[in-house]
């Protein structure tokens, strides 16, 4: 069988680009959730709040790019002063938190206005603010929002193997100090507390959330749950559980301006891998042709016929890395075997 040396070159470049998953798209955690707007407006004929307002906004803003969670009071003091907090998700990098945290503010001003206390939700991070002295008060267990796929599970044994991961991601909270994602038998569960949550209450906490969450959602493939002070979710993958999410992950916080995370040196580590299997691929590339190059030569014009008895190319590339969310495995393995003759064309 021929194997020319133009189609031996598209081979090789087919090979090697195809399947590899370079990086996850984080935009999916900048998709609003829901919103919570206080019925009561404040009137600021003055700019009083709406000063303290901007002030704690940026405060907050300015701490994303170093903490998953942070709380902050800005104002002169009394009932003009403003609180608030902001938290990332555990498994998010320093960069897409601040990206996340940094859309707050102006969604907050669309979607709730000059309200005295307003939280807005969004997949990968949320914001409140209340003007000091609000009154309302809301017990940490309160449910704010929850969904439900519109797709049941087909098949039995579902509701077993989700409890199953709940408990084991309720264990994992607590031990991962407010945050914990794990995946079990094509499920992919997560729970996250607060960041100023003891690890006692953010367990009750997500254990109320998973309690929600099995009566409510039932069979269903998708679910999450969004309490006062923890929010839990899940999903099922019939085919498996996609390969950022494969693994466990977790991350802790310990204090009101701190949320620990490795994914800023691990999602470093990412990028390195792919460039130095890159430059391998393609070094593979060139010996391949400089290989198929030296089997041409000149014999009265014509073209020669190389008896080859087996050939295998085998082009492995696996990227391990780790970070707060999930890892990522990268593994391709292309073989071509040709045990009849090459065709090689005289340059």
């Amino acid at each position: 069988m021929g194997f020319p040396r133009k189609s031996l070159f598209l081979l090789l470049l087919l090979i090697f680009f195809t399947n590899l998953d370079l990086a996850e798209s984080a935009s999916d955690y900048a998709t609003l959730v829901y919103k919570g707007c206080s019925k009561e407006t404040f009137t600021d004929p003055n700019g009083v709040y709406s000063q303290a307002l901007s002030s704690l906004f940026g405060s907050l803003v300015s701490q994303s790019t170093k903490a998953k969670f942070f709380k902050a009071t800005t104002g002169n003091g009394g009932q003009t002063s403003m609180t608030g907090l902001f938290q990332c998700r555990g498994d998010l990098s320093n960069s897409d938190c601040y990206n996340c945290v940094s859309r707050l503010p102006v969604l907050s001003d669309k979607l709730c206005g000059k309200t005295t206390a307003a939280r807005i939700q969004l997949l990968g991070c949320y914001m409140l603010y209340e003007v000091v002295g609000f009154s309302q008060q809301i017990s940490g267990m309160q449910i704010l929002y929850k969904t439900c796929g519109g797709t049941n599970a087909a098949g039995r044994g579902f509701e077993e193997r989700r409890d199953t991961a709940f408990s084991v991601m309720e264990n994992g909270v607590v031990s991962g100090h407010g945050f914990y994602a794990t995946s079990y038998q094509s499920l992919y569960v997560m729970g996250q507390c607060e960041g100023d949550v003891g690890d006692s209450d953010c367990g009750e906490c997500v254990k109320s959330a998973v309690q929600r969450a099995q009566v409510e959602c039932g069979s269903s493939i998708s679910g999450q749950v969004y309490l006062h002070k923890c929010f839990i979710s899940y999903s099922y993958y019939p085919n498996g559980v996609p390969g950022r999410h494969s693994s466990s992950s977790s991350a802790s916080s310990s204090s009101s301006n701190s949320y620990s995370s490795s994914s800023s040196g691990q999602n470093t580590g990412k990028t390195v891998a792919i460039i130095l299997g890159g430059a391998a691929g393609v070094a593979f590339l060139v010996i391949c042709l400089m290989f198929a190059r030296s089997l041409k030569k000149k014999r009265d014009g014509r073209l020669m016929v190389f008896n080859i008895s087996q050939i295998k190319i085998v082009l492995f590339i696996s990227i391990y890395f780790g970070s707060a969310f999930y890892y990522n495995n990268i593994i391709f393995i292309a073989q071509v075997i040709d045990s009849g003759r090459w065709l090689i064309e005289e340059a």
